[in-house]
């Protein structure tokens, strides 16, 4: 049998509640079927930064779920995460929401770049309310200008050029 709309919900919080606090990787995988093939992607060009615009698969290996969220441990840090504005699809076990969290760039150049933020989920679900695919759509140019070390400066002029047009 199908999950129920409240299923879905109850899965998808639980996935995104344990993203927000930071849990610890298996912890996350625990939410990804064990019994389909799973995907993250994180959309975006890939040469913007290393966790963009590949389609990670699997639970392990060098292309799977756990080098996306190595990946990301790695070169991005998070505080203040939340989720809303739930969309449930029950016949296409999908779920999506909106998120928002305030980023920082921890590695390299960029070190220390942080950004406000808005994502969007879509999560995919096998009959047992597991977590089959996992696509964020998130603010890629920030993230890459971050990286390069530029943000905090085109922020900086950006906000002048306001100030000076109003």
């Amino acid at each position: 049998m199908p999950p129920t709309r409240s299923q879905l919900l109850s899965s998808a919080t639980a996935l995104c509640n344990a993203f927000a606090s930071k849990a610890p990787l298996p912890d996350l995988l625990a939410h990804f079927s064990s019994t389909h093939a799973v995907s993250a992607k994180e959309h975006g060009l890939p040469l913007l930064a290393p966790f963009l615009g590949r389609q990670f698969i699997g639970q392990s290996g060098p292309q799977s779920l756990s080098t996306y969220f190595e990946l990301l441990q790695k070169y991005l840090t998070f505080d203040e995460m939340s989720f809303g504005d739930w969309v449930i699809d029950t016949e296409s076990r999908k779920v999506a929401c909106k998120g928002k969290a305030r980023f920082k760039w921890i590695e390299g150049v960029g070190d220390g770049q942080w950004w406000d933020e808005q994502f969007a989920y879509i999560l995919d679900f096998d009959d047992e309310g597991k977590v089959t695919d996992y696509q964020v759509f998130a603010d890629s140019g920030a993230a890459y200008l971050a990286r390069l070390g530029e943000l905090a400066e085109k922020r900086e002029v950006y906000e002048n050029e306001l100030k000076g047009s109003a």
